[in-house]
Formats: structure tokens, sequence, C-alpha cells
């Protein structure tokens, strides 16, 4: 199986770890799949993505102590694989596990997704229980040595011990029988452990063996630069920034970020800005909150991850989605750019402003995308030189985000509110 096939565009949809932490459940992943289906499918969101824990109990119940509560009970058949926890997902009772779920979400017309932790299940080593597909036991593939310092579910793997592989394999088997569709794995694109970068490998060689076509995306960031070559090899997606959150002194370094990784969006392998800190956020945490980013601020940051071709996931509660927020996640012109355009180009940054431009794909025409990046309302210098060293010809445009006709010919520059952005589609 080609990989870069799976995602011939970077994959667009919602992942329920920015609303609802560790807690989310089953009721809620199908009541969002529903809302989606209806009001965002046609504009491309189509993975519906289960976060962290969904095979771990009592998630959330001790939060003013830990995120993760360590060392308790997860659910887990006799081959060390995790299976979802029923208390959260009722359908997964009886060794059901998620198809249910997949099944349902497909039958929408969407995709299904899941996230997991490098290794295998510290409880399946401490039990000593089996690997299927191989004599060795979780124990003699497990490296109690090798722990992510932030989650205590997992033993990082060996990764030439025998079964190691067998282990991956099995798992993956496992998904593909529920119909997973993507696998966000954690603790591992930034490799800060040895056997991190071979684990990537292993994640790939078991997708290409369990028959289904499975969008492979890593986290958390920053990836590695000098390691582009692995992640365009093995992954469809790789973090590039720690969790983004909704402050504007996270996404200033966007820029310089999209800038270090331009040259390595390609069909199938995507450089990941991470999730779109949109509408209502943070439930799961322990408090509700609204997007922090002002209305500008959510323009820059849709601008910034539709030009340069980042995947696009939303994180907060589509139930509770206002009318102003719909609409910024539903511009098709905007959106167009991640199913047909190549070729984004950082022109010009200082600690000012910012100019991107890119190339649709269908009719030959241009985008450039204007940032401000000041504490107030001003005009931005188009570097028109740099501009038509790109390749733009034109001056007859359109602005995406307010769909007016402007005539470039004469202008300098253009108005952008403080922290804000306009995208021109150029003829």
């Amino acid at each position: 199986m080609n990989k870069n096939l799976f995602a011939k565009t970077p994959p667009m949809g919602w992942n329920s770890y920015d609303y609802y932490d560790t807690s989310v459940n089953e009721e809620q992943v199908r009541k969002t799949a529903e809302y989606m289906a209806e009001n965002l499918k046609e504009f491309g969101w189509e993975y519906v993505v289960v976060d962290i824990e969904w095979y771990s109990y009592d998630t959330g119940s001790q939060r003013d102590k830990y995120q993760y509560i360590p060392f308790w009970k997860v659910e887990m058949d006799e081959y060390s694989r995790l299976l979802p926890c029923v208390d959260k997902f009722p359908s997964a009772k009886e060794g059901n596990g998620f198809k249910p779920l997949a099944d349902y979400i497909h039958s929408l017309g969407l995709k299904f997704g899941i996230h997991i932790m490098r290794g295998i299940p510290r409880q399946a080593a401490h039990e000593h229980t089996k690997i299927l597909g191989s004599k060795a036991l979780a124990n003699d593939i497990a490296d109690p040595s090798n722990i992510c310092d932030w989650n205590p579910d997992m033993y990082g793997v060996r990764p030439d011990a025998d079964g190691a592989q067998e282990y991956y394999d099995s798992i993956f088997e496992l998904y593909a029988q529920w119909g997973v569709d993507f696998i966000k794995c954690d603790d591992i694109c930034r490799m800060d452990m040895p056997s991190a970068k071979k684990e990537i490998e292993m994640l790939y060689n078991a997708i290409q063996k369990c028959g289904r076509e499975i969008v492979l995306s890593l986290s958390p960031g920053p990836a590695k630069i000098e390691e582009a070559w692995h992640y365009e090899k093995y992954a469809n997606m790789w973090r590039i920034t720690d969790d983004f959150w909704d402050r504007w002194d996270l996404l200033l370094p966007m820029f310089w970020r999209c800038e270090l990784w331009q040259n390595h969006v390609s069909e199938g392998c995507y450089p990941d800005c991470d999730m779109l800190t949109l509408g209502k956020l943070g439930k799961g945490f322990g408090h509700e909150w609204e997007c922090n980013f002002s209305h500008d601020e959510q323009i820059t940051l849709m601008t910034l991850w539709s030009i340069f071709r980042s995947p696009l996931m939303l994180g907060a509660d589509l139930l509770q989605l206002d009318d102003w927020t719909k609409k910024l996640i539903t511009n098709k012109d905007v959106l167009g750019l991640l199913k047909h355009s190549e070729g984004a180009r950082q022109i010009e940054r200082d600690d000012e402003h910012v100019i991107w431009c890119s190339k649709d794909t269908e009719d030959g025409s241009y985008y450039m995308a204007v940032f401000n990046l000041k504490e107030q309302n001003c005009d931005v210098a188009i570097p028109w030189e740099d501009v038509k060293n790109y390749g733009v010809t034109g001056t007859k445009a359109v602005e995406l985000w307010n769909h007016e006709d402007v005539d470039l010919i004469d202008k300098d520059s253009v108005f952008v509110a403080s922290h804000g952005a306009k995208l021109f589609k150029i003829q």
C-alpha cells in the first residue's frame, strides 16, 4: 500500500482533546459526528478522532491532582491490547471494541480515528500477558527505562526484541477490524526516547500489513527538521509544535515554524501545525472557556494553516459553535487551498508583518496572504518584486475572507487589522 495515497490532501476533522481532555464518551462522540455530517462534511471536514485514554477508567475524576491517574485500571485483552473503557463507550462491551462506534460514524459518511500512546501497556508488562503471533510475553518486549515523562500508561518497546513488531502488528490488526481510519500516536514525534524513531517505522510496517488504509499522525512536537526525510517516509502527519493553545504568544512562532517546514509539504505528507483552538474549549480540563483569540487572530490562524496546507483538526465543542465560528470554518474558498494549491512559500517576514504566496493547481491563479503582526491596524507593504519573482503576474484579485474584488495594480500596501490577515486570490 502507498501510504501517500491515504491522505492525498491534508486531513480535516475534529479531535476530542481540546474540549473533553481524557473524559470524552460515546454519546458525545456520536452527537459530534452527527453535527459534523449535517453541517460540516460538505466543506471537507470528515475525521472524528477520539483522543487520549479511551481505555482508562475514572478519567477526569481526580483532575485536581492528575491529568492522567497513575497506574489506574485500564481495559485490556489477553494479548496486551488496550480496549475501550465500557463505562465511557458502552457499545464496546462483549469484545466489540470500537467497531460499533466506527460503523456508526462510517454510516454518516465520515471517518473514525483514535489516539494511542507509543509502546505497550505497563499493566501488560506487569501481568506478563501474551502477544498475538509470538511466543514472547509483554514483559519480554517492554523496556521499563523507556517511559513517557508526562503519561504513566506505557513502557516503550525494545525494537529488536522477539515479539515487538508482532505486538504492533496485532494492535493494528485489531484497529483494522474495528474500522479505524486514522491513528494519532503520541510520545513519539520529537523522538524523546532512543527507540522512538524505530517505533515510527514499526507503526508504518504494521499499517502496511493490516490491510486497511490508516492515516498515521505523530505527536507531540516540535518535530526534528533534521529527521524530515524519516517523517516523510513513514508518516502522513507530524507535529511541528508542542500543544498549541489560544494565545498570541503561541501563534506568533508558528510563522517561523511554517517557514522551517515549507519545503516538506507534499501529497500524503504534512507538517502539522496542531489543532484549531476555536470556539468553546476546556471543559474536560475543569473549566470551559471561549477561544481567547480575537476574531482577527482567528482569521490569521485559519489563513496560515490553510496556505501552508497543515491538517485542520477542530478542538471545539461542535455542538456549541456560534455562527461566526461556523462561518470561519466553512469558507469554501479558503479551505480550497488544502485541496488545490501547492508550493506555499514565505516571501517576507519581520517583526511587523509576514507575506506568503502559493499557486492554485486548478486554474493557474495565485494566492497571497498578508499578515499584520503589529498591535495596531496598519497598511502592510507588499514586496511586489519578490511576489512577482514567485510567479504572480496578475493584479485582479478577490479577498477570500470578505469576498471583495480588489485591483492591486497601483497598491503598494494593503490595510490589515492588528494581528489579522488578508488572503487574496490573484488572477
